[in-house]
């Protein structure tokens, strides 16, 4: 399986498109080992793109082909319960 990790100042980063349940959104961007999110280019943003498949293509746009997709819920934390670990699955497109 090919994987997408880089290496940047010494840490490495994955690719990472972050889905939040009923939201329109998704966050597209480079995490590293100590869960720290960034951009995929050199800017200091991350990229906000409205679709799956727009996130995909922009990180092809980057000759990246795999990625951690994750899905967050707010639902725990509003009815009081501790957040539960990030559900995370490597995809290939």
């Amino acid at each position: 399986m090919m994987t997408n990790v880089l290496e940047k100042n010494g840490q490495k980063l994955t690719p990472i498109i972050i889905c939040v349940a009923e939201s329109t959104h998704y966050i597209v961007g480079m995490v590293d080992s100590l869960n720290n999110l960034t951009s995929v280019n050199q800017s200091k943003e991350v990229t906000v793109t409205s679709s799956l498949i727009e996130a995909k293509n922009y990180l092809r746009s980057y000759h990246i082909f795999t990625a951690l997709l994750e899905f967050q819920s707010a639902y725990d934390e509003m009815c009081g319960l501790s957040a539960p670990e990030p559900c995370r699955q490597m995809v290939t497109f």
